[in-house]
């Protein structure tokens, strides 16, 4: 039986994350190989940001900023497997303060300090308290794991808790979030739930990957993209490039990639079926995202950490029925650091002073407003590792998409709508001087105004970390 709606105060939040889903690997973004019925129904139930980008493509850093609204150089989690500073004002906090109870649901990966070992609970367990950042309601969380079979997550003990014999991890991710929104839906304090996916991260082998989902792409032909190139990129990392048998493996990888994707969907559908059931759907503001996306030799690169269309651009659906518009679409310059600002903006709640993003609730809410002109995007260092020579920044409007190096100062200048491949670099063109001109202020301006110098990837280790724990940032 339905139940009947209830008169709340502010709008529950459901917020949905997958793990390396490319805005270009969705049905509702032109990718007629994608099997998503259910992200492409959605898309058209609230407003689509077709520009949403990732502000670091790579898993912590993007929580990290997701969790602050600031800017990796402003949090210090600058490759993967740091333990994040508790000092920040975060989501979790603002939403438990603002009356909310709150859930956590998969993947954290802001606790870790240790290069691999992400099966160790010293590094899968996240403590209650402070290192949960204002998430003091249920928890069912791990660290950092890709197992899709044989999973487990943590509640408030290191004790490894298994989704069962035989269950899908996503499948499993699901029941638990249904569960605890039929019991925090019998309150009457809204509910802020967080549900963080591992799908369609790699490894994409045939056994983390439901039979039924990998039929579906038995016959369908995956080949290289037209900016493929068999060559490595010369900036990448060491997960960022391909040897000979990887690049054999890429139809593979894509294929399993896509059932992934396909699984991914159904357990979307079935949790907005159980928020109608529920009779949640009014009074729920619905977001769908990623935290990146995956290259898949485009570009001659694997993975993410990359300012190329492929890994940063993201999807971002927001649906709220009594508010935003179904079937709208914005082009606002948005990014993950904006997501916490322009969201708790539209719950009536105020973002923490020290957050660096833009309150974007306006384009949600089909309303004018100021905006920046484009989103920034930062790397400040290999995946995992504290090397040097990878770091770029980067700023991508709704036309163009620029880049700069900071090893050897080269710059990359990418016109996104009549060269969407982006295989064409115009910053030396002289008809894009102008162009390229505005760009190099407009990174200068922005960089200037967060305090970001530039720095190698070793200086935030040298200055910032203790085995691998952020002691200290800009603020701290």
């Amino acid at each position: 039986m339905a139940r009947k709606p209830r008169a709340a105060k502010r709008p529950n939040l459901i917020f949905v994350f997958a793990d390396q889903l490319g805005y270009t690997r969705c049905g509702y973004a032109g990718d007629k190989k994608a099997r998503t019925p259910n992200i492409d129904r959605l898309a058209g139930q609230g407003i689509n940001f077709r520009q949403a980008v990732s502000s670091m493509p790579v898993c912590s850093a993007y929580r990290a900023s997701l969790m602050t609204g600031k800017y990796t150089t402003s949090t210090g989690m600058v490759i993967n497997e740091l333990r994040i500073q508790t000092t920040h004002e975060c989501f979790g906090h603002v939403l438990t303060r603002g009356g909310y109870q709150t859930g956590y649901i998969g993947k954290w990966h802001l606790y870790a300090n240790q290069l691999g070992h992400h099966y160790d609970a010293k590094n899968s367990y996240t403590p209650p308290g402070p290192d949960r950042l204002g998430f003091d309601g249920y928890w069912a969380a791990y660290g950092f794991h890709h197992i899709y079979y044989g999973a487990y997550y943590h509640t408030n003990s290191p004790e490894k808790i298994l989704y069962g014999k035989g269950v899908y991890e996503p499948d499993g991710q699901t029941d638990l979030a249904i569960d605890y929104l039929e019991r925090a839906s019998k309150t009457d304090q809204p509910i802020a739930m967080f549900l963080s996916y591992g799908t369609p991260h790699d490894p994409w082998s045939a056994k983390n990957v439901p039979p039924k989902y990998a039929a579906m792409f038995k016959d369908v032909k995956f080949p290289n993209p037209p900016n493929y190139k068999p060559t490595n990129d010369k900036y990448a990392d060491g997960w960022g490039r391909l040897n000979p048998q990887q690049r054999r493996a890429l139809p593979s990888w894509r294929r399993n990639y896509y059932a992934m994707t396909a699984n991914l969907d159904w357990n979307i559908g079935r949790l907005l079926k159980a928020i109608d059931r529920l009779g949640l759907a009014d009074d729920t503001i619905f977001v769908f995202t990623s935290d990146h996306g995956e290259m898949f030799g485009a570009q001659g690169r694997r993975a993410k950490n990359t300012f190329y269309e492929e890994a940063a651009r993201i999807p971002l659906l927001v649906r709220w029925p009594k508010r935003v518009q179904a079937g709208t679409v914005s082009d606002a310059p948005i990014c993950n650091v904006d997501f916490m600002p322009t969201l708790v903006s539209l719950m009536g709640l105020k973002a923490p002073k020290a957050a660096e993003g833009t309150d974007f609730s306006h384009c949600a809410l089909g309303k004018k407003g100021a905006e920046p002109e484009a989103a920034f995007m930062q790397n400040t260092g290999a995946c995992a590792a504290w090397r040097d020579g990878h770091e770029w920044r980067a700023l991508r409007n709704r036309q163009y998409t620029y880049a700069a190096y900071r090893v050897d100062k080269s710059e990359l200048l990418f016109d996104n709508v009549n060269d969407p491949y982006q295989m064409t670099n115009l910053a030396a063109d002289p008809a894009h001087k102008a162009t390229l001109e505005r760009f190099r202020k407009m990174l200068a301006e922005k960089m200037r105004s967060i305090n970001d110098d530039f720095a190698a990837c070793t200086w935030y280790r040298d200055n910032w970390t203790k085995d691998r724990i952020i002691v200290k940032t800009a603020t701290s």
